[in-house]
């Protein structure tokens, strides 16, 4: 299509010619033209729209006012502070998918414009009503006259078809898996599914037989010029997982087109996990380098953009010491090792997954062994004692993640219980492996950011941070950085996050902090220019914060018991009802007993002891004796025990004087109301 006629700095409003309508509205036309001073200038002229807004309703809780041209229905979404200029994103399909950066411009002062047109793959017509309704939007609502165009999927065949023409009155396009080549999608001509029904509908919508399609000429892929003879610039975002809308097939031959002519444009590669199979949808990487993108090309808008890594143009980490022996490890090839200790967070698929692609990808000549140490349910305690067996029993470790806010917090344990079971992780890594580089986490949940939102620090996190800070060890605060960012309207809890254990989108949010962490710790590579240099160097280790840390932590095998009677061990435990397990707490050894009275005793040699139990809908209360003192009581029941076997690493008592002791247990006559039994289930001891 050709370039419009008008000049750049006064180029009237597209106008549909068509019968006349007797019910038809008539209202001022406006012209727009840029005066001295850059601000727009109006001038009536008549012409004729099809009727009157309807009343207010809410789009994402923003005041939205919908109308109809020629039939199809339209909106605009107001925001609740106005940009000077009246500066708007116009949205071409599938409004609701992804919104997030939409929502966040509303939040900048946009207005959104949308008009829904199904299944005419902006063909002539498409763009003809677009003409009517830009003129519409123009004359009713005051817009700026140029916007930013937002093409989703097929919306890229809208926005282009009707951006070639107009290219004058665009600022800049973002578009995100856009069709640019309806022989790829929906014709299947090249890699691509492709859809036989789209195909069909698309040859009708255009007029065209099969083979006339083959030879069309009206793709985006060949009307880049108009745009890069005005270098608007574009933003794409895609993924290589796209089996729908390649971008081999796509973005990147339109990609090569534009730059050719001369046009800008950014090819983002979104590396999140896909939502579907065909890897059509997928979560967004970085909504926020979207919204910077069209701030950055807004004409006075400038000033709001970020640096397009979060919102509030700052990070959520703390480098001190940094990951230097890392970096020099893997830089320099051949093995390296990564664990990642935590809970259900770290254990399922998710961020740990992303960032184990990532170092693959960083490090291409370096093999890596991955270790998933993640168990649900667990906290920094139990990872304290179990941090030999699960993590370091698989040979040096060059980088260990950690993560336990969640579970310190939600499982309860007080501020001296968070601060020895993180201790006992740092510390005892640090003496076994002086050299390691760790990477502490504060993963987020609901509580945490109604504490935040209030202005305070979640008291786990105040906890963690006193031992990051002591050993000058990375940590990422996530809980305030996915809470400001969705008070930021860059996305929401409910649809896009959804759950302290996050969705796709939620995983991808954290595993991209943790490499913009990776980025801001190896901005520049190790100078090495010698053997020697690849040397690398141990970190310092302070006295403790707290002597009776668990740093000296190990798990006891529960043969090392003596049993009396009722006790027994049952060396493939597996529960006899429908409560769930968790890995590690089933078809393992278990010490149990199940009736009042039954006693046992263990002996061991340190200034703490406990046990690593299985506590299910029957658990019962555990009463205990160091040493001939008299007994105390534990409560093993919890708010989870009745559809769960949780595992719970329960401290009977950490401030014994050292040397050996000897713990005696026994099954207390008491129980908690909820509970079935008095079963104590016992996996491990503890010993510190």
């Amino acid at each position: 299509m050709s370039e419009p006629k008008a000049a750049p700095e006064e180029q009237e409003v597209p106008k549909k010619k068509g019968p006349h309508n007797p019910n038809e509205v008539k209202r001022p036309r406006i012209i727009f033209s840029v005066t001295r001073r850059g601000f727009l200038a109006a001038v009536a002229a008549p012409v004729v729209f099809s009727q009157t807004p309807a009343p207010a309703a809410l789009w994402n809780g923003y005041e939205k006012r919908d109308f109809n041209i020629q039939g199809t229905q339209a909106y605009v979404v107001f925001p609740r502070s106005v940009a000077p200029s009246n500066d708007w994103l116009w949205r071409a399909r599938f409004p609701d998918y992804h919104p997030e950066p939409a929502i966040a411009l509303l939040s900048k002062g946009f207005h959104l414009a949308y008009l829904d047109l199904p299944n005419i793959f902006g063909n002539p017509k498409a763009v003809a009503v677009w003409d009517e309704f830009y003129e519409y939007v123009m004359s009713n609502f005051g817009l700026a006259r140029k916007m930013s165009l937002e093409g989703v999927s097929r919306g890229g065949l809208f926005v282009y078809n009707w951006a070639a023409k107009h290219a004058g009155l665009v600022n800049c396009v973002y578009c995100e898996s856009p069709v640019c080549d309806m022989k790829s999608w929906p014709g299947g001509k090249g890699k691509g599914l492709g859809s036989v029904t789209d195909w069909q509908e698309a040859l009708d919508a255009y007029g065209l037989s099969a083979e006339q399609m083959m030879a069309f000429g009206g793709n985006p892929v060949d009307e880049t010029a108009p745009l890069a003879a005005r270098t608007v610039p574009i933003l794409h975002v895609v993924s290589d997982r796209d089996r729908v809308v390649p971008a081999a097939e796509n973005t990147d031959v339109f990609a090569e087109r534009y730059r050719q002519q001369g046009g800008p444009i950014v090819v983002f590669r979104n590396t999140g996990m896909p939502d579907s199979l065909n890897g059509h949808h997928f979560p967004l990487d970085a909504p926020a380098l979207i919204v910077n993108f069209i701030l950055s090309n807004t004409p006075g808008m400038e000033p709001l953009r970020g640096t397009g890594l979060t919102p509030h143009d700052r990070e959520y980490f703390q480098l001190r010491g940094g990951l230097r022996n890392a970096l020099r490890r893997f830089s320099a090839g051949g093995n390296a090792r990564v664990a990642f200790l935590g809970g259900s967070i770290t254990e399922m698929a998710g961020w740990r997954d992303l960032v184990c692609q990532h170092l693959t990808q960083r490090f291409s000549r370096t093999k890596f062994d991955f270790i998933n140490a993640g168990i649900a349910s667990t906290g920094s305690t139990p990872g304290a004692f179990r941090l030999l067996r699960d993590v370091f029993s698989h040979g040096p470790v060059d980088l260990l993640f950690e993560e336990a806010a969640v579970n310190d917090s939600t499982n309860y344990f007080a501020p001296r219980e968070q601060i020895r079971g993180m201790e006992g992780i740092v510390r005892h890594a640090r003496l076994l492996q002086p050299e390691i580089d760790i990477v502490m986490l504060h993963f987020t949940d609901p509580d945490k950011m109604k504490t935040i939102r209030e202005g305070g620090v979640p008291e786990v996190i105040v906890s963690h941070e006193k031992i990051a800070a002591h050993y000058g060890i990375p940590s990422i605060d996530l809980a305030r950085e996915v809470t400001e960012r969705i008070d930021a309207g860059e996305f929401t809890w409910d649809k896009d996050f959804r759950n302290l254990h996050p969705s796709p989108f939620g995983m991808t949010v954290y595993a991209r902090s943790i490499e913009r962490l990776f980025d801001a710790a190896w901005k520049q590579p190790p100078m090495v220019e010698s053997t020697a240099e690849l040397a690398v160097q141990p970190s310092p280790l302070p006295v403790p914060l707290d002597e009776q840390s668990y740093f000296r932590g190990r798990l006891v095998d529960v043969r090392e018991v003596t049993p009396g009677d009722g006790w027994r061990i049952d060396p493939d435990w597996a529960p006899a009802g429908n409560a769930g397990t968790r890995k590690g707490f089933v078809h393992v050894p278990m010490l149990a007993a199940e009736s009042p009275g039954d006693t046992c005793r263990f002996a061991f040699e340190g200034t703490a002891a406990g046990i690593f139990v299985a506590a299910g809908p029957d658990a019962g209360t555990l009463e205990f004796s160091i040493d001939g003192a008299p007994f105390r009581s534990r409560n093993l029941f919890t708010e989870w025990s009745p559809t769960l076997h949780i595992p719970w690493a329960y401290v009977l008592d950490a401030d014994i004087p050292p040397g050996r002791h000897e713990l005696t247990m026994r099954v207390s006559a008491a129980a908690d109301p909820r509970s079935k039994g008095h079963a104590i289930r016992i996996t491990d001891m503890l010993a510190n």
